[in-house]
């Protein structure tokens, strides 16, 4: 193999899956962002067969964009062509750093959708849930708030996840997406120090006490982050079998409350006494 160049080793760009059902607008937003015909577009569902990469640079940034084929409920997965499709598409969210999560705006999240979406959350990739062609929508006082509630609910998974509502085809709101991407992107990046986390880990706390079970009670003895993209974290206790889930949402909501980390997914990790590393 050629040794790589200065350039390839610091390629700063932000890698962008953009990902969803066939024919929801995937190519025409990436289209519509280039201002040019990139991608092909068509109203016959699956004419993207393969993951395109296309390298987008502007003022906010640089960026590459992975148009990739739209994922089909497996039922209706038959020709060996679309089975592949479907892989390139999960290969393209695990190489990306943001998901572009895209629905219809005219049918709400289906259950398509939410399998979509948890495909980009198993990867723990941040994340952006964007409702396409809001222009066709029949629109009236509270109309968008009410969606933005209603595909909060289907994805409750992804409670983290801004809602954008954007026109692929008249470029309404596409504007914003950098800014959500960046951001995400800075979210899933962010390092947080051991002090600052063991600073909430003890306020929580103080609020709410840790779970007793049978007289044992459970003791927490420090929390650590050992990574990013997403963010994780280690919890040391002195039993795993006392850590309720309950209160390990309860800290979770803790630290989203203090740092953000709006866009991303959170790994916790949990460590009693005497694991090996």
């Amino acid at each position: 193999m050629p040794p790589q160049t200065e350039e390839e080793a610091e390629d700063d760009s932000i890698k962008v899956a953009v990902i969803g059902k066939p024919n929801v607008g995937k190519s025409s937003l990436i289209n519509c962002i280039l201002g040019q015909k990139r991608v092909i577009v068509s109203d016959m569902a699956g004419t993207t067969r393969d993951a395109v990469d296309t390298p987008f640079e502007n003022d906010k940034g640089k960026y590459v964009f992975i148009d990739t084929a739209g994922i089909r409920r497996k039922s209706k997965v038959d020709e060996r062509v679309e089975k592949f499709s479907v892989m390139r598409a999960q290969l393209a969210i695990e190489r990306a750093d943001v998901c572009v999560i895209m629905i219809d705006a005219r049918e709400g999240v289906t259950e398509q959708d939410t399998k979509i979406a948890g495909l980009a959350h198993e990867a723990g990739k941040a994340s952006i849930v964007v409702v396409n062609k809001w222009d066709l929508v029949d629109k009236e006082t509270g109309t968008m708030e009410k969606m933005r509630k209603d595909v909060m609910r289907d994805l409750s998974f992804m409670s983290y996840a801004p809602v954008l509502f954007i026109s692929a085809m008249t470029g309404q709101r596409t504007e914003r997406l950098f800014e959500l991407i960046n951001f995400v992107n800075d979210q899933s990046n962010m390092r947080i120090s051991t002090g600052m986390l063991n600073d909430v880990l003890a306020d929580a706390q103080a609020r709410v006490q840790p779970p007793t079970d049978k007289g044992r009670r459970l003791k927490i003895y420090y929390m650590t982050q050992t990574g990013v993209k997403p963010p994780n974290f280690v919890i040391f206790c002195n039993s795993r079998e006392l850590f309720h889930f309950s209160y390990q949402r309860y800290l979770e909501n803790q630290i989203r409350s203090v740092f953000g980390l709006e866009g991303t997914p959170i790994r916790i990790v949990i460590r009693q006494k005497g694991d090996k590393e």
